[in-house]
């Protein structure tokens, strides 16, 4: 089988699978595992992701005001490829290439090669992916395993957390300048980690915050998870809003229990990892109960030292 994927966490429920050799054409945002990084490239971004959030997010609503793909996708290449099986997504049309782009490329292929969409709202839909590639892949018993095993290590994070005598109220941070709220998986995650999430938007759509309804929140505890950026790119953004007075004004940055993630592969990536996010987040919300993970990847923000990183 041929296998083309437009979205990170296909690429890695694909090779997760032990189909990389199957994998014929990947995004320009597929990174992991560290293999599929020769693979060939089929799409690019339209807009300039080296500005600051704050630009990145202008670019983002102007080119969605104006009906504008935000992803460019190598028809030609795709043809090349001639993929057996093309998996994509509906789900945001900011995270990767548009279906309806994908599908009128897919159009001028030989036959009529599936395109499937992934299109997960929850942490348990995310499992539901999984299996839904293993089984259009031939693999549903080694995604079935991979999903048993999964649901172990969730299941261990809630545990663990219901022994918690407090739930700190927390706010996941999916965008930085504009600061916006979680959505999807993310308030789940929250509360299977034995927090609160202040907005608690579970299975819809993030959408933007205002400063006061975030300084009203009063959030105990704050997990900066912004799509598309690692843990150093993170710290850099929060740098520049650092001096904000209602920022200041937070409960967690007081207490200096503000965190950063690499979002980029972990939070906003709904494929294997997910769970590894899950775990990074019971620390965060209960240190005290669940070891520290890596420190490149989550840790937490300490002004003095991202200063050094602007």
């Amino acid at each position: 089988m041929r296998i083309v994927s437009l979205l990170p966490s296909a690429t890695e429920i694909v090779c997760s699978l032990g189909l990389i050799d199957s994998l014929v054409g990947v995004t320009h945002e597929c990174d992991y595992p560290p293999e599929v990084m020769g693979k060939p490239i089929l799409t690019r971004s339209l807009i300039d992701t080296t500005q600051d959030s704050y630009s990145i997010d202008r670019q983002v609503v102007e080119s969605l005001h104006e009906h504008r793909t935000l992803y460019a996708l190598d028809e030609e290449l795709l043809r090349e490829l001639s993929p057996d099986l093309i998996l994509t997504q509906e789900l945001c049309d900011v995270c990767a290439v548009s279906y309806t782009v994908v599908e009128k490329a897919a159009r001028i292929l030989p036959a009529e090669t599936p395109v499937v969409s992934l299109e997960p709202n929850t942490l348990y839909d995310i499992l539901e992916t999984i299996l839904l590639v293993g089984r259009l892949t031939g693999t549903e018993a080694r995604a079935q395993k991979l999903i048993d095993e999964l649901i172990t290590r969730i299941r261990a994070v809630e545990s663990k957390a219901s022994s918690a005598a407090h739930k700190p109220k927390v706010y996941c941070m999916e965008w930085v300048n504009p600061p916006y709220k979680s959505g999807h998986w993310i308030p789940e995650m929250v509360r299977i980690a034995g927090g609160e999430e202040v907005f608690g938007l579970e299975g819809i759509p993030s959408s933007r915050a205002s400063w006061e309804e975030i300084t009203q929140a009063a959030p105990e505890v704050v997990v900066v998870m912004a799509c598309g950026f690692d843990a150093d790119r993170t710290e850099r953004e929060l740098m520049l809003i650092n001096e904000r007075e209602e920022w200041q004004s937070l409960p967690a940055v007081r207490n200096g229990n503000v965190w950063v993630s690499n979002g980029s592969a972990y939070f906003a990536r709904p494929g294997p990892r997910i769970v590894d996010s899950l775990e990074m987040l019971a620390h965060a919300i209960h240190p005290e109960l669940f070891p520290e993970p890596d420190r490149t990847q989550f840790r937490r923000f300490r002004p003095l030292a991202a200063a050094s990183l602007v």
